[in-house]
């Protein structure tokens, strides 16, 4: 049985990075990138309450896919509310590790990679987690890195350690 890793936090954390490099260390792996999936099979909704949970649902979904065909599965998404990672965990079980990609809104803001927090703030992007629309921070998570104090490599140790220890 593979894990799931489902990391979670806002936009410029270093969900994506994260992933990319946790990939390096697991065989077998399919990463399920939130910003890609908007462009794919979730370009029909929007940033509603009701579609970011349809969103979640969907990837939730394609991960089991992936775990039933014997791949790793590593989620780099948003994923703002903890009812729709809650969802996700049920429908995984066991094999759901959440890792809280934490760090603070001021220090994602001066990253801003995509520049989207500047055009949330301009008022050009609504419903922009973190700025208008909020983010519910893990309460159980199994794994928590904070990347404004940590490493990439740092981040990956402690997750690799953890996947080490159950599986």
């Amino acid at each position: 049985m593979n894990p799931l890793i489902w990391l979670t936090g806002l936009s410029g954390s270093g969900k994506t990075t994260i992933a990319d490099a946790l990939k390096q260390q697991l065989p077998n792996c399919y990463i399920l990138d939130g910003d890609v999936l908007r462009k794919g099979i979730n370009q029909d909704l929007g940033f509603s309450i009701e579609d970011r949970i349809e969103v979640g649902r969907r990837i939730g979904e394609i991960g089991k896919i992936l775990l039933d065909a014997n791949h790793h599965v590593i989620v780099a998404s948003i994923s703002p509310h903890r009812a729709t990672r809650d969802k996700v965990r049920t429908l995984i079980g066991d094999s759901y590790i959440e890792v809280y990609i934490q760090c603070p809104l001021e220090v994602c803001e001066q990253r801003d990679p995509k520049g989207l927090y500047k055009k949330a703030r301009a008022g050009e992007i609504k419903f922009f987690t973190g700025i208008d629309s909020p983010y519910e921070e893990p309460v159980h998570s199994e794994v928590t890195v904070d990347t404004s104090i940590l490493s990439v490599n740092e981040c990956v140790k402690q997750i690799m350690k953890y996947i080490e220890t159950r599986w």
